[in-house]
């Protein structure tokens, strides 16, 4: 990005918070129809947008219209069919109210943060940024906009294509994707971050944002495993491993990484691994995943793990690797919990299902995962996986359907994008409670003579059939036990309770 066409830092105080002002109070259809606008700007620029991309690892041109433009399509769609339903006011009536708030009628709005900053990643700079980008936009935020390394030119195309959709100036700022920027713009008191990266730097960008204690979404590295049941289809998922570890050069957050699969199928499916990844062609690696990967399969060597196929084609600095796949991969090698950023898979084998269960649970990277066999034990073990995302019989390209939430726990981070969720998430709620009547009962002073009525009425609310009968035998003569006045005002509110 050249630097004529960069949005500098001295945004946030004025100019962006007056824009997103105004665009709040746009209504929502027609922030929407900005929306719609871009969408057909988009697929009319497919081309452009395909550019805009230059990851060093994808494929091919076609593989980024397929992973990037596509998504980014069908997600601005969603928000076209789905906004207005998602961000609708709710109202609350009588139906399900507590007895004690009689009068009371409440509306839940939601409202944008105000300025949102989007840290974006380096493996998918169109479709992950633009989605964020798209959904707090229609929720009436202004968003700053920080690329992943080497993602400016995808960014500076989305703005391009927003503001050719009518969108009002300084309501999409995008900064120079540095480090750099990024820092300085976590220290302009945005309202919301939304960050796509590595834990490591989810650990930096929190402990920047905990002194305001500003909200966040954090979307951070994933080592997603895989689990092989008896009874699956071996070629099935080889292939589907094959393709779900070579996607995007390695470089995808929800990729497969540990197959855990049965002492009894492991050599048959390692057969077949073998077989599958021989057709996937050398990647180019970025010399920061080069440099982190080495040492760790190095260790894994050392410690007995074995490569059956791929690896460096060339000199590790060189950064081009072949899909490999390791075996004798054991839980207590660093390389099985590892951020890897690469084609690696590597399987493990285990006796009993109970492990394979809780080797994905006691990870730490838990963003994802997939199980292989017959669909009914599939579903049982995906409902055990403590993860963000369960594919069954799949991997990866399921979890780009525009109505789905994406994000992970524990260090693969917290909260969602995408979907009714991600939608909602770049809102806050608004109540409002309006109290008909003059009647507030809450408002008279309690003493302790009081607690036996409250308690009994309690009772008479909440208990069950017995304990409701006990207390509506009981009420005379608590009640009577009260002063005049007191005992009056009390009755008034107990016959209201048990009509």
């Amino acid at each position: 990005m050249s630097a004529g066409t960069l949005d500098r830092p001295a945004w946030i105080p004025g100019v962006v918070r007056r824009a997103q002002a105004i665009w709040a109070g746009t209504p929502l259809d027609e922030r929407v129809a900005v929306v719609a606008t871009f969408r057909r700007w988009l697929a009319a620029h497919t081309a452009a947008a395909g550019a805009s991309v230059t990851h060093g690892a994808r494929a091919s041109r076609a593989e980024t219209l397929v992973a990037e433009v596509a998504p980014l399509l069908e997600a601005a769609r969603f928000l076209e069919r789905s906004a207005a339903r998602v961000l609708a006011p709710r109202t609350e009536g009588s139906r399900g109210r507590p007895a004690w708030l009689g009068g009371c009628r409440a509306s839940v709005e939601r409202l944008p943060w105000g300025v949102v900053l989007i840290l974006g990643p380096a493996n998918y700079p169109l479709m992950l940024p633009g989605i964020q980008v798209l959904q707090a936009l229609v929720a009436g935020n202004a968003v700053v906009l920080k690329p992943g390394a080497g993602g400016a030119a995808a960014a500076a195309l989305l703005r391009r294509g927003l503001r050719a959709s009518g969108l009002p100036p300084h309501c999409l700022t995008v900064l120079e994707d540095s480090d750099e920027a990024g820092a300085d713009a976590l220290e302009q008191r945005v309202d919301h971050v939304v960050l796509t990266g590595a834990r490591a730097t989810g650990e930096k960008v929190l402990a920047r944002l905990a002194p305001r204690l500003t909200p966040a979404t954090v979307e951070l590295s994933g080592h997603d495993a895989c689990i092989v049941l008896p009874g699956a289809d071996l070629e099935l998922t080889a292939q589907a491993l094959a393709f779900g570890a070579s996607l995007n050069g390695g470089a995808t957050c929800i990729a497969p990484r540990r197959v855990l699969v049965p002492v009894a199928l492991r050599a048959d499916l390692e057969r077949r691994l073998v077989a599958a990844l021989a057709d996937r062609a050398a990647v180019a690696l970025p010399a920061r995943t080069a440099a982190q990967l080495e040492p760790v399969l190095r260790e894994a060597r050392q410690s007995g793990a074995r490569v059956e196929c791929g690896g460096w084609s060339g000199a590790p600095a060189q950064g081009r690797f072949l899909p490999m796949l390791l075996t004798g991969v054991s839980p207590a090698m660093r390389v099985f919990d590892s951020d890897l950023g690469a084609p690696v898979l590597m399987t493990v084998p285990y006796s009993r299902l109970q492990e394979a269960v809780a080797f994905v649970n006691g990870a730490r990277y838990r963003l994802g995962a997939s199980v292989f066999g017959p669909e009914t034990e599939a579903r049982a073990v995906a409902s055990a996986l403590d993860v963000g995302t369960v594919l069954v019989n799949d991997l990866v390209v399921p979890t780009a359907d525009p109505r789905l939430p994406f994000g992970g726990t524990g260090a693969s981070g917290y909260g969602v994008t995408r979907g009714r969720e991600g939608l909602l998430g770049m809102t806050r709620p608004r109540v409002t409670v309006v109290r008909a009547g003059r009647r507030r009962p809450h408002y008279a002073r309690l003493a302790a003579a009081h607690a036996p009525v409250i308690a009994a009425l309690l009772r008479l609310i909440y208990g069950d059939a017995a304990t409701r009968w006990r207390a509506l035998c009981s009420l005379p003569a608590t009640v009577r036990a009260l002063n005049a006045r007191t005992a009056s005002r009390y009755a008034i509110t107990i016959r209201g309770e048990q009509s």
